[in-house]
């Protein structure tokens, strides 16, 4: 595919783009993590918390239906994906978009040559909003930039979401995860038991404080081509006092790239890198001292013949979790995953998932919130939430919401 008409637009540095994707003040396109800072992720969170308890009648969803049903929305999904679509295809249907999909582009006009961006704008054409996934790295920030470019001519343009590309991004996994992280840190804050189960947790844990703040992050497995990991990491470097032990094989490609890492450090963040989930800093063992573990699995369907052939040396049994290894960890402590694992090297077998600290199924349906809410803040239908909230419950939603 030819890039090469944005190349001096991909080429910049990412603060100088971000300001491209905004409009009066809020996001216009979704395309990196980055584009996603405290207040906003605050803010957005606690949109999908409104969504969620308005969801739990048959007359709130029937109202949250009516928020966006003006708006059609096209997913268009080029390379594999069953969560991710499935989760933006449930966060429309929240919201009452019409959607439509193509996740063969074999069965479409790109078979007749088609370029891939003509089939965007064709799309921009019939649809109020583009959700995308690519296996081209940049693929979506340059249908964002033709997009804006369409505007700047007075021609129909639609706001793009990048919903993963390559093994660069996938911005709204890093915000499903945030809110999976945030809710678990909020102890239960908003509920009558909080203040018995904070004191319960603070007894053990001295230091033990709300929201992630001073907190320390383990991601394990593969974290090279893991873009799941390079998103959230991002994002989690805007809070204060954050430590990040990244876990990885003894092999370059899997391990944390130096873009990554020189990233966080300009942000002051604590890195360790370290070969197994049973090393220790300073003496004490990793597991007993993290407040999250974020595992993945191993990218198989990236290797070279050369890559598996060279992997075939590597202990992985370092990078998976027993029930020995979870006992260690703090009893708060979420264990993550963004799915999907794999059943035959069981980086987390299934006996762990009945441990409350396994989160992960958890948080793929937080992420069905986390995108209805990043859907509606684009759509500009936020003030409605609020309105529509408050006289469902005759209250605002800041005076009342218990999650």
């Amino acid at each position: 595919m030819d890039l090469s008409e944005f190349q001096w637009q991909l080429d910049r540095p990412i603060r100088m783009k971000t300001a491209e994707f905004e409009r009066e003040g809020r996001l216009k396109h979704c395309i990196f993590a980055s584009q996603f800072d405290r207040p906003l992720l605050q803010k957005t969170c606690f949109i999908a918390d409104m969504i969620r308890v308005l969801s739990r009648t048959r007359e709130g969803s029937n109202k949250l239906r009516e928020l966006l049903s003006h708006k059609r929305a096209m997913l268009y999904f080029a390379q594999p994906s069953t969560r991710t679509f499935l989760s933006f295809m449930a966060a429309c249907q929240i919201l009452g978009i019409t959607c439509n999909e193509v996740r063969d582009p074999s069965l479409s006009s790109e078979v007749k040559k088609e370029s891939p961006l003509d089939s965007i704008r064709m799309f921009s054409s019939y649809f109020d909003l583009i959700i995308m996934r690519s296996n081209i790295t940049q693929f979506a920030e340059c249908c964002a930039y033709l997009m804006n470019d369409l505007a700047q001519n007075s021609m129909r343009s639609v706001p793009i979401v990048n919903g993963g590309a390559g093994s660069n991004e996938h911005p709204t996994q890093a915000l499903l995860d945030v809110y999976t992280i945030d809710r678990t840190f909020q102890f239960g804050q908003k509920e009558a038991s909080s203040k018995s189960r904070i004191m319960d947790l603070r007894r053990k844990y001295s230091n033990l404080t709300h929201g992630l703040d001073n907190k320390i992050y383990a991601f394990c497995g593969d974290l090279g081509r893991g873009r799941t990991v390079r998103s959230l990491a991002t994002v989690l470097s805007q809070y204060q006092n954050t430590t990040m032990v990244f876990v990885a094989p003894p092999d370059e490609t899997l391990q944390l790239d130096s873009e990554l890492r020189d990233h966080l450090i300009s942000k002051n963040v604590q890195i360790y890198e370290l070969d197994s989930l049973d090393a220790a800093i300073n003496g004490v063992p990793i597991l007993k001292q993290i407040d999250c573990l974020y595992m993945t699995r191993i990218q198989k369907e990236h290797d070279t013949p050369e890559m598996a052939a060279s992997y075939q040396s590597l202990d992985l049994s370092h990078f998976k979790l027993t029930r020995d290894r979870v006992e260690q960890m703090k009893d708060y402590a979420p264990i993550l995953h963004p799915f999907p694992r794999d059943s035959e090297e069981a980086e987390i077998p299934t006996e762990i998932d009945k441990d409350p600290r396994a989160m992960y199924f958890r948080q793929a349906r937080n992420g069905m919130w986390a995108r209805a809410a990043l859907l509606l803040h684009i759509c500009d239908g936020v003030d409605q939430l609020h309105t529509l909230y408050k006289e469902f419950y005759g209250v605002t939603a800041e005076e009342s919401l218990v999650i």
